[in-house]
C-alpha cells in the first residue's frame, strides 16, 4: 500500500499512564507483562488458559465510535493486541478519598473473599457489570461471573455483594464515567491509521492498519499466524508452548468489525466477537442466544470471534455446526480476489481446511430461517458451564402442511474430525412425514454417518448415544410429543 504509514511501537494507556513499547515478543502475553515488567501483582496467574478469571482485567477500545470497557484475561490475551486501547488494571479502582472502591467495599461487608487469590479476578468482573449496569439482575450477575472460579467463599456472598455494589457508590461517578471523554480523545489519537511493525524475520509482530492491508501483509507473509481474539491461539502460547512467530494481530481491525443484514442475509465480519454478535443473532435466530451465553464466560465472549472460531477449523468449535446447519457461507480473500463458498466445505479434514497460502476468513453469511422453520441447537458437556464440547448438534425443519419433511439440515460437531452434516440422516427424513416411526428409520443412519473417537471429553459410545438422543429432543420439541421413542442409555464399563 503506497503511502501506508508504518510505526515500530506499541501504544495504549495503562491504568493513566501512556505506554508506548518497541519491543514486544510475539508470543508476549499482558498478565505476565503487568506482573513481571510493571509490578502489578493485583492480576493473578490461576489456568493460564482463559477458565478461571484470576488474571481479569478490563480492556476499554473504540468501537462504532464509542469507548467500551470489556473484562478480558490477561493470561491469553497478548500484548500485540492492545495498541489503541485503555487497559485498566484492580490497582486502578478508587473511591473518594481513602475509601476502597464500591465494589471492594461490597466485597469485603458481604464476606465474597476468604484466601483472596481470585478476588481481584472477581472485582474486576462485577466492576465492568457494575460500569454497564448499575442495577443488575442476577441472571445479569451470574452471566457476568460465569468466567471466574471461586474455590473458598462460594458464589452466594458474591452475589450478594454485587446486588449492593450501588449503596456504596454511583457508577455515573466512577472515573470510567467520568473520564470517558479525556480517555476517548486519547485513544483516537492513538489510533492514527498506520501498520505497526515490531522485530525483525522470524520474531516479527504486525498489526495491520485496516482489512485491506492484511491482505498486503499476508500476500507477503502467507506463514505468518493470524491472531483475532486469541482465545484459541492463547493456549497454544501457555499450554503447547508453540512457536506463532511471525504474528498478524487482527483484532478490532477495520474492515472486519461489521454486522449487517440484507435480504434475510446476516453478514458477520471475521473480527466480530461473540458480544458484539449476540444481541443480532440472538434476535433474528433466537436459538443461538443460548448457544453464545455457554461459550466460556464474558472475558472468553468479549475477545473470541465468530470468524477465528470458524478459521481454526477445531471439531468442537461450537459456531460451525449451528451455522453449517443454517446454510451459512464463507468469504475468503487474498489480496484483492474474493470467493465465497459453503460453510461446511471449508472444513476438509482434521486441521486441515480449504485456505490458499495468503488467504484469510473476511465474514461469514448467515441466512436467517423462514417463517415457520424449525431451528434449534444442543450443546452436552461434562457440567452446564464448562466449555469443553462433548458434542453440539444443530437442527434445522421445515414441514409442508401435511407435515411432510421438506427441508433438513442437521449438523455436529465432536462427532468426527471435522464439523459436519448427518447426510444420512438427512436424506432418511426428507420427503417422510415427521414421525416416530420415520424417526426411527432414520436413526439407524447415524452409524455410517459417524465414527466417533474416545477421549477426555467423551467416549464413542456416549457421543453416538448423545447424537441420537439429540435429534430425539428435537422431534419433542418440533412435535409436541411427551413420550417420543427411547434410546437405550449407554451404561459407563
Amino acid at each position: 500500500m503506497t503511502g501506508l504509514n508504518i510505526r515500530s511501537e506499541i501504544r495504549f494507556i495503562l491504568n493513566g499512564e501512556n505506554v508506548a513499547l518497541t519491543r514486544v515478543a510475539p508470543d508476549a502475553t499482558l498478565l505476565d507483562w503487568l506482573r513481571l515488567e510493571r509490578s502489578l501483582r493485583g492480576t493473578k496467574e490461576g489456568c493460564a488458559e482463559g477458565d478461571c478469571g484470576a488474571c481479569t482485567v478490563l480492556v476499554g477500545r473504540l468501537s462504532g465510535g464509542r469507548l467500551v470497557y470489556e473484562s478480558v484475561n490477561a493470561c491469553i490475551r497478548f500484548l500485540g493486541s492492545l495498541d489503541g486501547t485503555h487497559v485498566v488494571t484492580v490497582e486502578h479502582l478508587r473511591g473518594d478519598g481513602e475509601k476502597l472502591h464500591p465494589v471492594q467495599q461490597a466485597m469485603v461487608d458481604f464476606h465474597g473473599s476468604q484466601c483472596g487469590f481470585c478476588t481481584p479476578g472477581f472485582v474486576m468482573a462485577l466492576y465492568a457489570l457494575w460500569m454497564r449496569s448499575p442495577e443488575p439482575s442476577d441472571a445479569a450477575i451470574e452471566k457476568a461471573l460465569q468466567g471466574n472460579l471461586c474455590r473458598c467463599t462460594g458464589y452466594e456472598a458474591i452475589v450478594r455483594a454485587a446486588r449492593a455494589i450501588s449503596s456504596y457508590g454511583k457508577a455515573a461517578k466512577d472515573p470510567l464515567a467520568t473520564e470517558r471523554e479525556a480517555v476517548t480523545a486519547r485513544l483516537a489519537a492513538i489510533k492514527d491509521g498506520s501498520r505497526i511493525e515490531i522485530g525483525a524475520g522470524k520474531q516479527r509482530l504486525v498489526v495491520p492498519a485496516d482489512a485491506d492491508d492484511l491482505a498486503a501483509v499476508l500476500d507477503a507473509e502467507p506463514g505468518a499466524t493470524i491472531v483475532a481474539g486469541s482465545t484459541d491461539v492463547g493456549l497454544w502460547v501457555t499450554k503447547h508452548m508453540r512457536d506463532i512467530a511471525p504474528a498478524i494481530f487482527i483484532g478490532n481491525l477495520d474492515g472486519l468489525c461489521g454486522i449487517s443484514e440484507d435480504k434475510g442475509v446476516i453478514s458477520i465480519g471475521a473480527g466480530v466477537t461473540y458480544t458484539e454478535a449476540f444481541s443480532t443473532l440472538a434476535k433474528r435466530i433466537p436459538a443461538l442466544g443460548p448457544l453464545f451465553d455457554r461459550i466460556g464466560g464474558d472475558q472468553v465472549r468479549n475477545m473470541g470471534t465468530i470468524g477465528g472460531n470458524i478459521a481454526n477449523g477445531s471439531p468442537i468449535g461450537d459456531t460451525p455446526p449451528p451455522l453449517i446447519a443454517l446454510d451459512a457461507r464463507l468469504t475468503l480473500r487474498r489480496g484483492n480476489k474474493r470467493r465465497t463458498i459453503p460453510l461446511e466445505d471449508f472444513f476438509i479434514a482434521y486441521g486441515k481446511q480449504d485456505r490458499q497460502p495468503g488467504e484469510f476468513v473476511e465474514a461469514v453469511h448467515v441466512p436467517v430461517p423462514a417463517k415457520g422453520t424449525k431451528f434449534a441447537v444442543y450443546k452436552i458437556t461434562k457440567r452446564r458451564d464448562e466449555d469443553i464440547t462433548a458434542a453440539l448438534g444443530a437442527f434445522l425443519l421445515t414441514l409442508a402442511k401435511d407435515g411432510t419433511v421438506v427441508e433438513v439440515r442437521i449438523a455436529y460437531g465432536g462427532m468426527a474430525a471435522t464439523p459436519q452434516r448427518a447426510l444420512g440422516v438427512e436424506k432418511a427424513l426428507l420427503g417422510k412425514p415427521w414421525t416416530e416411526a420415520t424417526v426411527e428409520t432414520a436413526m439407524a443412519e447415524y452409524a455410517k454417518d459417524f465414527t466417533p473417537l474416545t477421549d477426555m471429553r467423551a467416549s464413542a459410545e456416549y457421543r453416538a448415544l448423545a447424537a441420537k438422543n439429540l435429534l430425539l429432543r428435537f422431534f419433542a420439541e418440533t412435535s409436541g410429543t411427551k413420550a417420543p421413542i427411547q434410546v437405550s442409555r449407554y451404561e459407563a464399563a
